[in-house]
Order: structure tokens, then C-alpha cells, then sequence
């Protein structure tokens, strides 16, 4: 052990040491703090992602059962079976929920093929960057999301009957209506008609898209007034009772299958998944980005630390006439040592506490200027500052113990 004195000694020289040579030690700390920079920025957006997304997730509901005709997070292009499946339908969703005694409730949503040209008018303001949903009237107990702010959601009668009324997404009704109740009121949704029913609550961003600037209209009025992608009908289902989660999925699958003719032993024409599913496939794709940032921050750390061992065996020549006479005058090896190691790690930290400032601006900046979201982790801190005063441990013990096995007598003739 050190005692308080002399540790106190060895850290202000290594502070002169590092005011002496400011050039030469802040070249040689630049990799480290590049190294933990990286770490702290990219480990803060993540983090952040990661929260928004799950709270995304837990937000519509942990027991949440998806239809879809194809899988939502497929790579590359579609195979000859996948072009060849028969599109899901509005019946095939009314058939699950009236022929599977485990299923509480099925919502049906829709979005037509020409949304991003209909334009949505209300008097002298209109929007023509909202998109149209078709939606069935069980969106509020499927997706709890989709509960209105103001006014009502839609009605069975509303959907039996094709009838032209709407909700509005929180941000589309701001755009429309900056100054009045748009309840009872009547908008055109490219050529129709329709009279608002209800705002729906604000939801927010999630990576940078809104998510209220959009029309909800009844699924069967959809499909009789606008022409429609059959490809993006899906099924939002709930269990009837907790816990059977798996016993519902089943039923819904033998219900489309049959529905479907799909043949004993062949694999499903269609694909159902839980939340569970994306939050596995989410945490794949970040898992990916730790890789890739682990490795970009380790050859920061790795420049850095032969920077810093490559100027403390510098340190060591050009203070051999020091150690001889600290030697003489009873100084041991391990003394020696002792400072040569400590001197790495105050370089090595004092470019890891940079890398955690800029790490930190660069979070913060994110946040202000961009929609993504930033978190900054106490564990992501302290692991900056560990890693960096480890590099200085690890890259110091060779130079440390050059300098310790220098002899006395020859430092001393050192010129």
C-alpha cells in the first residue's frame, strides 16, 4: 500500500509531468477519450431508444396477439410462397372473434393504397401528409392507445353501416381546427365527406414520425369509398382471460388455417407474433449496434493505450537520471513503479473524464436537435472511467517496471 504522503507526492507529479508535456499528453490521451466518448454517446441513444420503444411495447399491452399477412420484419425480397399467399380479409377478423371462444375482442385496421395523395380539408385548412387508418370499433379494447381525448370512438352501428363519420389524430385536429371543437363538424377526406366524431389522445413521436397526423374512418367505409392495399389489413387480438396467451394464439391459428385451407403439415400462409416477438427482434438489433460500437470504442482505447505506453517508456528514458537518485536516496523498485503506474492511470482517467463530458454534450445535443431520444446511464459513466483508468493500468506495467528495474549506479551516470 501507499501511504497518504507519498501517494499525494507521485499525484502531483503526475499532474507537473502532464502540464510540462500538454501537447504530447493530450495527443495521447485523444484515443482514450475518442474511446469513451463513443462509448457514452452511442450507449445514451440506445438507451434512450430502448426506453421509448418499450414503453411503446408495454403501452399497447403485454397480452397483444398480431395477424399479419406477411412477416412484419422480413429481410429481402418476398419468396414465390409469400407472392402467392391469399391477402388476410375483414371476414377472416370477424370469423376469429365470433368462432374462438378464448378471444375477447379482434381489431381490424386498414390503410388504402393512395393515402399519401388524399388530401384532408376543413375550410381554409388542410393537411396532405396524414394518413387514413380503417378501423373497426374495437380499437379502444385492443389497443388502449386509442382512447379519445374528446368526443367518442367509433360505434358497431357506425361500422355495420359504411357510415361517413371519423376521429381525428391529436395533431391532425390541432392542424385543422387551431381554435374550435372539431366535434360534430364536417371535413372532406379526399372526395367524401365525413363528420368528426372524436379527437384521439396525443400519442407523440417514435423515430421521428408523428403518430396522431392521421384520420381514423370505419374499415367498411374504406373499403366502399377509397381504393385499398388488401396486403395491410392486419388483426390486433386480445386473450378474454389472462393468462391464456398461448392457448389463444393456438385457436386463432387453427381458425385461420382452416379458413385458409391450408393443408396438414404444410407451414402457415400467414404469421402470427406477440409483443414479446419485436421486443426479441428489437433487442437483436441493438445487441448488434453494442457490437459494433464495443469495437469502434476498443480501437479508440487501444490507440490511446499504446499512446500512453509509448510516452510513459519516453517519461522513463528521459527521467533515468531521476529514478537513480530517488534510488540512492533509498527509494525502492516498487516505489518506482508505484509512480510510474499511477502517472498512466491520471492520464488514461483524465482522458476517460473528457470522453464522459463530451459523451454527455453529445447526448444532450442529440436530444435538442434531432427527434431521437437520449438517455444517459450512471453504469455507462462509471464503465467509461473504470475502462479508462484500466487502459493506463494495463498499457503503465511495462514501462512501470522498465523504469523500476533501471540500476542506480548507471541511472546516475545517465547524461
Amino acid at each position: 500500500m501507499i501511504r497518504h504522503g507519498i501517494f499525494k507526492e507521485i499525484l502531483g507529479m503526475a499532474f507537473d509531468s502532464l502540464r510540462t508535456h500538454k501537447l504530447r499528453s493530450f495527443l495521447t490521451l485523444l484515443g482514450i477519450l475518442i474511446g469513451v466518448m463513443t462509448v457514452i454517446g452511442m450507449v445514451s441513444i440506445i438507451q434512450g431508444l430502448n426506453g421509448s420503444f418499450r414503453k411503446e411495447l408495454q403501452s399497447a399491452g403485454s397480452e397483444l396477439v398480431l395477424v399479419h399477412k406477411f412477416d412484419p420484419v422480413r429481410m429481402g425480397r418476398l419468396t414465390d410462397e409469400e407472392r402467392k399467399r391469399k391477402d388476410l380479409t375483414y371476414e377472416d377478423g370477424l370469423a376469429i372473434e365470433k368462432e374462438c371462444p378464448l378471444v375477447k375482442a379482434v381489431a381490424i385496421n386498414l390503410t388504402p393504397s393512395v393515402f399519401e395523395t388524399v388530401e384532408i380539408k376543413y375550410q381554409n385548412e388542410k393537411s396532405d401528409s396524414s394518413m387514413i387508418i380503417g378501423m373497426n370499433e374495437n380499437f379502444p379494447i385492443v389497443y388502449s392507445i386509442y382512447m379519445p381525448k374528446e368526443g367518442r370512438f367509433l360505434t358497431t352501428a357506425e361500422i355495420t353501416h359504411s357510415a361517413r363519420v371519423c376521429l381525428l389524430g391529436f395533431e391532425l385536429a390541432e392542424i385543422l381546427f387551431p381554435h374550435m371543437s372539431p366535434i360534430g363538424r364536417e371535413i372532406r377526406v379526399g372526395p367524401e365527406n365525413f363528420i368528426v366524431v372524436g379527437v384521439l389522445n396525443k400519442r407523440g413521436q417514435m423515430f421521428g414520425q408523428s403518430r396522431d397526423n392521421f384520420v381514423g374512418i370505419p374499415i367498411t367505409t374504406l373499403r366502399k369509398y377509397f381504393p385499398y392495399d388488401p396486403t395491410t389489413i392486419e388483426f390486433g387480438i386480445v386473450p378474454k382471460t389472462t393468462g391464456t396467451l398461448a392457448e389463444t394464439i393456438d385457436q386463432v391459428t387453427a381458425k385461420l388455417r382452416q379458413r385458409r385451407k391450408v393443408a396438414f403439415g404444410k407451414p402457415n400462409d400467414f404469421v402470427v407474433f406477440t409483443m414479446d416477438t419485436i421486443l426479441d427482434l428489437y433487442n437483436q438489433i441493438t445487441g448488434a449496434a453494442y457490437l459494433v460500437m464495443t469495437i469502434l470504442s476498443s480501437i479508440g482505447l487501444l490507440v490511446g493505450g499504446i499512446g500512453v505506453m509509448n510516452i510513459m517508456l519516453v517519461a522513463a528514458k528521459e527521467r533515468t537520471r531521476e529514478i537513480g537518485i530517488r534510488k540512492a536516496l533509498g527509494a525502492l523498485s516498487k516505489d518506482i513503479m508505484k509512480q510510474f503506474l499511477i502517472e498512466a492511470m491520471v492520464l488514461t482517467g483524465l482522458g476517460g473524464l473528457l470522453g464522459t463530458l463530451f459523451g454527455f454534450g453529445i447526448a444532450f445535443l442529440v436530444r435538442a436537435v434531432t427527434p431521437l431520444p437520449a438517455s444517459v446511464s450512471p453504469w455507462s459513466v462509471v464503465m467509461g472511467l473504470f475502462v479508462s483508468v484500466s487502459v493506463g493500468l494495463f498499457f503503465g506495467l511495462f514501462p512501470a517496471q522498465k523504469a523500476a528495474r533501471v540500476d542506480p549506479i548507471v541511472s546516475l551516470r545517465y547524461e
